[in-house]
């Protein structure tokens, strides 16, 4: 008997996570998350699984974050009917962002339906509708971390935890007499590995003597700097304290799920300390307000060092729910701060904020995570000096910084002691959730004098391996790619259209005078007219 695995998502990438695993008793896939980034990315969202969820016999899902769990609704609406094995903390957190995702995309779909409409195209619809992801909440089944549970036949899983988010586990899954002498062939899942510095979270815990590991390699390329909680308190309010000084906003997009709540719980800290100006900090995120009541109730699973519920119920926290109270945030003037999501820009409320304040040079953004290739939080990070939000061009004027002391995410070093603590890997690990950069500095690390080079793999998207072979063997006939590999690990041509486009505006206004602007229009006609 066999067991393959196809990697659906996250490979080459940093989204979409979703692995499946097929053996002749059934299947399964571990996580089923949402493509963020370039377009090309997201629209797989949009088209047909590589499988036929009515035949996937169940789900284990590592965490809540969407890039994990968003295509859950999908999945189930589109004939799934097992059960979805889950931490009781991420089908908590689960029950606010995947309704809170099915409403988002209704409301981004009616309005670009608005515009469809004056442009006289045809009507497009929303990935997975809010009722559909609260129907699809039903098939959840909670699990407790280091406990056996027995989630197909011949298949056994097993959650620790990752140390990443409150409810985040790493997967243990064993195949019944798939391993050497008839025992278990036994495959770890790494889901996101958190760093050793999270404020709220354990260290990382996982079992050892494995078959094979897939691990994530978000930050493989990178070496922080140690952090300790107060260095990190010190770094923010030297930041909060120069934002001050700019007598400017103090815009923070922040994954609204545990990113938040850090933020939130030191900036209380430092402001109750007097180490930082007081000031309002708006809460705009009804995603983050939903999970915020979340944390409060679990608060005795998180770090007992840290008194979440003063800190979350402080004076100088103003949660914004509904979209008046958002929009009179742009009365005030000064100094206050914003936090709202989403933490890639891609999304939600901050990117009202942004339109408001980018131009502003006394404004400053604060990116506190990881900014996936394609998005608009990368493009800031990268230093981009003008940006399209929502069809309109905005100046960057303001101060971008990216501080990546709050990343929930292990780092390059931290990543390759985790793995080191899984050996003996007999037979294998497959590098994922990360961009070709990444891959590559981890792959490095670890080869040789962690794990033989010859048994480190970098899986394509579709890619389809036998695993109860000696070494994982290729299946390339049984591949079906849904997009060619190039187009995973590079921009596509609508970032290249939107730079153009900036680039275009920029050397118009750029040009001495009106007959300058005229000959560069005349000559990007003629460009166009000879390519027709």
């Amino acid at each position: 008997m066999s067991v393959t695995i196809q990697f659906c998502g996250a490979a080459r990438t940093v989204t979409g996570s979703c692995a499946w695993f097929k053996t002749p008793a059934g299947s399964l896939l571990v996580d089923c998350g949402l493509y963020q980034g370039p377009k090309t990315l997201k629209e797989l969202n949009y088209g047909a699984f590589p499988f036929n969820p009515a035949d996937i016999d169940a789900v284990l899902l590592t965490h809540a974050h969407i890039d994990h769990s968003g295509l859950l609704p999908k999945l189930v609406r589109a004939g799934f009917r097992g059960r979805i094995y889950a931490t009781r903390g991420t089908i908590e957190l689960c029950s606010c962002m995947l309704p809170d995702a099915g409403s988002i995309q209704e409301s981004e779909v009616a309005a670009l339906n608005r515009r469809n409409a004056a442009r006289g195209r045809a009507e497009v619809q929303p990935i997975y509708t809010q009722a559909d992801a609260n129907a699809a909440l039903d098939s959840f089944h909670p699990v407790e971390y280091e406990t056996w549970t027995e989630v197909m036949k011949g298949v056994r899983a097993r959650y620790w935890n990752a140390g990443h988010l409150l409810g985040s586990a790493s997967i243990e899954i064993e195949f019944a007499g798939e391993g050497k002498a008839g025992q278990g062939l036994r495959i770890l899942v790494s889901g996101d590995v958190g760093p050793d510095a999270k404020l709220l979270q354990p260290s990382p815990e996982a079992p050892a003597g494995l078959d094979y590991v897939i691990a994530e390699s978000t930050y493989g390329q990178v070496d922080r700097p140690a952090v300790t909680p107060e260095s990190r308190r010190e770094k923010l309010a030297e930041l909060v304290g120069a934002a001050q000084h700019r007598d400017g906003p103090l815009l923070i997009p922040a994954f609204a799920v545990e990113r938040t709540q850090e933020l939130v719980i030191d900036l209380v800290d430092l402001m109750e300390q007097g180490r930082v100006p007081t000031a309002p900090i708006f809460l705009d995120s009804p995603l983050a307000i939903r999970a915020t009541e979340v944390f409060r109730r679990h608060a005795s699973a998180l770090n007992r060092d840290v008194d979440v519920v003063r800190a979350l119920n402080s004076p100088h926290l103003r949660f914004t729910e509904t979209v008046d109270e958002s929009k009179a945030i742009a009365k005030f003037s000064g100094f206050h701060i914003i936090i709202a999501g989403s933490g890639m820009c891609d999304a939600g409320r901050i990117r009202h904020h942004l339109k408001r304040w980018l131009w502003h040079a006394n404004a400053t953004v604060l990116l506190s995570g990881f900014q996936a290739q394609g998005t608009l939080g990368r493009f800031l990070a990268d230093g981009a000096r003008a940006v399209r939000i929502q069809g309109e061009e905005i100046k960057v004027a303001a101060r971008i910084v990216s501080f990546q002391e709050y990343s929930g995410h292990a780092d390059g070093p931290e990543l390759a002691r985790w793995i080191a603590g899984r050996r003996p890997i007999g037979r294998g690990v497959f590098l994922v959730h990360g961009e070709e950069p990444a891959l590559a500095a981890l792959s490095g690390r670890i080869a040789e004098r962690l794990v033989p080079a010859a048994k480190v793999f970098v899986p394509i998207l579709d890619d389809v391996y036998e695993l109860t072979t000696s070494a994982p063997t290729p299946l390339t006939a049984v591949q079906r790619r849904r997009l060619a590999p190039e187009a995973v690990i590079s921009l596509d041509w609508h970032n290249d259209m939107s730079k153009l486009i900036l680039d275009i505006n920029d050397r118009i206004e750029a040009a001495a005078d009106d007959r300058a602007r005229g000959v560069i229009v005349r000559r990007l006609r003629r460009a166009l007219e000879t390519e027709g």
